[in-house]
């Protein structure tokens, strides 16, 4: 009888990746409120707030492609990639509210947003 091999990467590796993800994401979100704070304190910190934006998008969407990544090898479980799309959306609906000028609900949700991913941060 032949033994059948399957290849899967080292779950080490991925969970690592993840970490790094999570990581970004909640410095990105933190240096938002120090940016937020540096508006209404100096002349560019608006510009330093809207240029934060775009990077903490970008982390979250790094955020879920290393839950996918790190879920695909190994058939893991799926609640890394269910966290990794709900942050998403909530960094999508920030970005909105932010847009809209929106701040009594675009600052409770930013504190939010940091709370989960230092909570995920922390699990992960």
């Amino acid at each position: 009888m032949a033994a059948q091999v399957t290849a899967t990467a080292n779950p080490r590796r991925g969970s690592s990746f993840l970490r790094i993800a999570i990581a970004l994401q909640t410095l990105t979100i933190f240096l938002q409120a120090v940016s937020a704070g540096m508006m209404l304190t100096s002349p560019y910190g608006a510009t330093l707030h809207d240029v934060g934006a775009r990077v903490m998008y970008g982390a979250s969407m790094l955020y879920l492609l290393a839950a996918v990544l790190a879920w695909k090898p190994g058939g893991g479980p799926t609640r890394p990639v269910r966290h990794a799309s709900g942050f998403l959306a909530l960094a999508s609906a920030q970005v909105v509210l932010g847009i809209a000028h929106v701040p009594s609900v675009h600052l409770p949700l930013g504190v939010l947003m940091f709370g989960l991913s230092v909570l995920a941060l922390a699990r992960a």
